[in-house]
């Protein structure tokens, strides 16, 4: 028996979806025996209230959906943490192949084929097969079946890992599919869970818990959705679909009154649910996707809301993005969770850009519009500078435009402040646009990394350094130059760049763009100790892009960042103090 393991009941769950998902590889077939064997039994485990290591054979044969042999593998996994023939069928099928089983069009049979005639190990392989024309020559395949697959494997990246979604991609998905299903009739609510919830930066599947009595009309209306390429599983409590894109779908339906503990379980994250676990346990209680129950009785303690578990638990309900067991229990214990910054507690954005940038879409009265409805108190207008290819503003324009800011702000009067701004670009070497008396012109510059990706770490660390210690920036935009999904971030000497960053006091930019949502929170969290000024911004190229501080705030709590190291946080006053002190320096 394995000791002081508080979510054994879950790992069992786990090492039965294992057996059934290899041993449909095994059998060829997904409705072969001994597959719908491990399902039932998966059912069965989840469904004991009590404690599961206790259990003998004969106690658990006596389980609806689990046998003779079935038993025997729970309990030694319980005595083991391991199964003999899960480890036989893991040696025979490693993750490389069962990763290939994942494409469409690549079923277990499929599998066995590829692995016989042509010797396919991997999603590589498979590639490798295509391109050389290998599998339209074998019977059963074709020519149109080849290229179904080559397609598939486009849609689900090519290097056999867990295809993973970037979050720009996956969020609006799920907010759109959220607001239909709230209107749906029988439906009391719906909410994305999963690490989208938790707002990581990119998720493997899209889970969505929905509270309704009838889950027939829901899960009807998820599988005939224009998106959806392949239906997976089609059940009354859960369906999982596969979206042209390659986004897998994981719907489920629970009654209203286990809403609530439907979405804490499936919100995540593995660790923190382990750590809500052993907190009931320690009370006699057991949580699980259904309630947070007594364990001798099975009665529910609190089921409805994440809010009445976690105050049973004996904590303050804990926003969904801290929940990656990084202390947020322990700091929920003592009261000293980190406090989420409120969208009206902002009062200007410090990077904007308006159709005078070669990729902007709005024009800058437009933007300053949309600032004032907004109730902020500043607004800087950061265009490109010209060493930007296509998108750069030369000096004259930006001199012109600097006349039509003075003339708005002398309509504005005390209302808002512009401030006439300008993107830098930090070149190979640090260097930047302009010359240093044309920068020191503006009431304020970001410089960010819009080129030469590669370089080592020590030049790209150089680079920006160069440009916190030149005295017209004041803030560094997008640190990482990543874009999340397509582009890696550069690589950096973060202690540095932070020392320096507090030395200076130059802001960095937590960029609220979805495909940025740069500075990332590993670098927020490293940031906890250090004395550095941060500025959340939109990067809004477009009116409705202003609104992307709601990502920006999710991602400054996801980090820890304490709200008042968020200049604009700050009175306007202090900001502008701010701005100058930095510029002070000589």
């Amino acid at each position: 028996m394995l000791p002081g393991v508080p979510d054994l009941k879950a790992d069992i769950v786990e090492a039965l979806k294992e057996l059934a998902e290899l041993t449909t590889l095994d059998e060829g077939s997904p409705q072969a025996f001994r597959v719908r064997a491990y399902e039932n039994a998966q059912r069965a485990v989840q469904a004991v209230s009590g404690d599961i290591a206790e259990m003998t054979e004969a106690e658990l044969t006596k389980l609806d959906g689990i046998g003779k042999s079935t038993a025997k593998k729970i309990r030694q996994f319980i005595e083991s943490g391991s199964i003999d023939k899960l480890d036989e069928l893991r040696a025979e099928y490693p993750r490389s192949v069962v990763e290939m089983s994942h494409i469409p069009g690549v079923g277990p049979k499929a599998v066995k084929k590829l692995r016989a005639e042509l010797g396919i190990e991997s999603v590589v392989d498979l590639e490798k097969a295509i391109e050389g024309e290998k599998i339209r020559g074998l019977k059963g395949f074709g020519k149109k079946s080849e290229e179904k697959i080559a397609k598939a494997i486009e849609r689900l990246g090519l290097d056999g890992k867990e295809q993973r979604t970037p979050i720009a991609k996956a969020l609006p998905i799920a907010l759109r599919l959220v607001n239909e299903l709230e209107g749906m009739q029988g439906v009391v609510q719906a909410r994305y869970c999963g690490s989208l919830r938790r707002f990581r930066e990119t998720i493997g599947d899209l889970d969505i818990v929905v509270a309704s009595e009838d889950s027939k009309p829901i899960m009807e209306w998820l599988i005939g959705l224009p998106m959806v390429s392949d239906v997976i599983v089609h059940g009354d409590t859960k369906t999982s679909v596969l979206t042209h894109k390659g986004l897998q779908i994981d719907l489920r339906v629970v009654a209203p009154n286990q809403f609530g503990a439907a979405c804490l379980y499936f919100t995540g994250s593995k660790a923190h649910n382990i750590k809500l676990r052993q907190r009931a346990m320690d009370k006699g209680w057991l949580l699980n996707e259904y309630a947070l129950e007594e364990a001798e009785t099975g009665k529910v303690v609190a089921s409805e809301t994440e809010e009445a578990i976690y105050e049973a638990l004996g904590l303050p309900w804990i926003p969904e993005v801290l929940r990656e067991d990084d202390g947020e229990i322990e700091a929920a214990e003592k009261g000293n969770l980190p406090r989420a910054i409120e969208l009206d507690e902002l009062r200007g954005d410090l990077h904007v850009h308006t159709d005078l940038s070669g990729d902007g879409r709005s024009p800058l009265e437009d933007m300053v519009a949309a600032a004032r409805s907004r109730g902020y108190r500043f607004l800087a207008i950061t265009e490109h500078a010209e060493d930007i290819p296509l998108q750069g503003v030369k000096r004259d324009d930006l001199l012109a435009q600097r006349e039509k800011v003075q003339a708005l702000q002398k309509e504005l009067g005390d209302e808002l402040t512009l401030l006439h701004g300008v993107e830098l670009n930090i070149g190979p070497e640090g260097g930047l646009d302009y010359d240093h008396e044309f920068r020191m012109l503006f009431d304020w510059c970001l410089a960010s990394v819009h080129s030469h990706f590669d370089l080592t770490k020590e030049k790209q660390t150089k680079r920006i350094v160069a440009a916190m210690k030149d005295q017209s920036v004041n803030m560094i935009g997008h640190l990482t130059a990543r874009t999340i999904g397509k582009r890696p971030p550069i690589e950096l000497d973060m202690p540095t760049i932070l020392e320096t960053a507090e030395a200076t006091r130059t802001g960095l930019e937590i960029n609220s763009g979805l495909s940025r949502l740069d500075l990332s929170t590993s670098i927020l969290r490293g940031a906890r100790e250090r004395d550095v000024v941060f500025v959340m911004t939109s990067d809004a190229h477009h009116v409705s892009e202003l609104d992307r501080m709601k990502w920006g705030v999710k991602q400054a709590l996801r980090g820890w960042v304490d709200p008042d190291k968020v200049a604009n946080v700050w009175s306007r006053e202090r900001f502008l103090h701010w701005t100058k002190e930095r510029r002070g320096r000589s």
